[in-house]
């Protein structure tokens, strides 16, 4: 295998079965899924596994030939976002998807530029790598691509006597729109995402995204919303996390989650781009919405409706919140938390007066809670933020089996 492979954990997991929020090693250890994000209805829903294995034994080929599944699931997509947002095209990951999109944007607008966010993760094509700053260490000779910094209230990137605003950090795409054209280049699409994980799991408010929209359309471009992370209910609110600042992108990508574990992924955008795009270009994808992908899509957005997924995500990412700053006025390791719904971000200090990142902590906190049957991880651009992404269907009493064992790991590590 290559050797950019690596495990979580020191120790590494060898799992081999996983049901709803709980994955089980080959020595039948259970464990709390607090991580995964992909088995968005939980681990082998039976409904989601049905679908699969029915649709896998009676026929799987392509979009070249006529199936109900892959018009069915598009219909409920289309049906499931605002505006214009109407046209889909399927695809297999959330990779391919960003790629797309960005071809998309540069074949509509004519332009080439790219504007992303600082930290920011869009997937590992060569292409979407080079829009995917969280990839690399090094970056250059990407004339076309400008980065700009997210909000991050906690650790801001303006100096103590300018006030912080959302429209402050708005105003850094005013900046890169201007780096774009200084080096004769104009945006095609601004790719931004409704949480920005990679960088801290940092949520925007809704002025920023509003004040961006209007910047890059004004200058040319459009906007692609990744709703890899932030999608299907991930957020509490809406189905989208775009709708939470009440803007409708150009285009949205949606991947991981859409599947429940299956490889399945789609671009939606509006008749007038797909029918742009369809007159300069061509594409097609081999295994993009076949009809078992369609069909596992078409169960996991059942499964989203029938179990009331957003709420529960809602009430659910409350409690668990609530819980996270009880921790912090406990631990002074606890520098902020962060996140909505059922994403959300515990950021360690190793003291809060000049919020040193607490590294080495978060990676020994990471290991202390898969000790105690806890699965995590870290992110942010100090690896330090404690990161609680789980399946959809994580309910109170599993938050609250997570803040046990997360106040038991702080103490055991001897920070309070």
């Amino acid at each position: 295998m290559g050797h950019t492979y690596r495990h979580f954990f020191e120790r590494p997991l060898f799992l081999v079965r996983g049901e709803g929020v709980w994955l089980y090693d080959d020595q039948g250890t259970r464990y709390l899924d607090c991580y995964n994000n992909v088995p968005s209805v939980g681990h082998c829903h039976p409904d989601v596994v049905e679908a699969l294995s029915t649709q896998a034994s009676t026929l799987n080929t392509h979009t070249r030939y006529l199936h109900d599944a892959i018009i069915e699931y598009a219909e409920m997509l289309a049906g499931r976002l605002p505006g214009e947002l109407s046209v889909c095209t399927f695809v297999c990951t959330g990779t391919e998807a960003n790629d797309l999109a960005y071809r998309m944007a540069r074949s509509v607008t004519g332009n080439t530029g790219a504007i992303v966010t600082s930290g920011a993760y869009h997937g590992n094509s060569t292409l979407v790598s080079e829009l995917s700053p969280d990839n690399d260490t090094v970056r250059t000779g990407l004339d076309f691509v400008v980065e700009v910094e997210p909000p991050y209230t906690y650790r801001s990137v303006f100096p103590d006597d300018q006030p912080e605003t959302e429209s402050a950090y708005a105003g850094l795409v005013d900046d890169a729109i201007e780096q774009l054209r200084s080096r004769g280049v104009l945006p095609a699409m601004m790719m931004i995402d409704g949480i920005y994980d990679a960088k801290g799991i940092l949520t925007p408010g809704a002025t920023y995204l509003q004040q961006v929209y209007e910047k890059v359309r004004a200058a040319g471009g459009l906007i692609i919303a990744d709703e890899v992370q932030s999608g299907l209910c991930r957020l509490g609110d809406h189905y989208w996390g775009f709708e939470d600042s009440g803007v409708v992108p150009d285009i949205v990508t949606m991947g991981k989650p859409m599947g429940a574990g299956h490889p399945l992924a789609i671009v939606v955008t509006t008749p007038q781009i797909a029918s742009e795009f369809a007159k300069k270009a061509h594409y097609f994808n081999t295994f993009g919405g076949n009809p078992v992908s369609a069909s596992v899509g078409k169960a996991v957005l059942e499964v989203v409706e029938r179990e009331d997924i957003l709420a529960n995500v809602k009430r659910t990412g409350e409690h668990f919140k609530k819980g996270l700053e009880a921790l912090a006025d406990k631990h002074e390791l606890i520098g902020d938390v962060r996140g909505k719904g059922l994403f959300l971000g515990v950021e360690l200090v190793e003291n809060r007066s000049d919020k040193k990142p607490a590294k080495a902590i978060a990676a020994n906190i990471v290991e202390k809670m898969r000790e105690s049957g806890v699965l995590i991880s870290t992110t942010g651009q100090f690896d330090n933020v404690l990161k609680f992404r789980p399946p959809l269907v994580f309910a109170r009493e599993h938050a609250d089996l997570a803040l046990e064992r997360l106040d038991q790991s702080i103490d055991a590590v001897g920070q309070r």
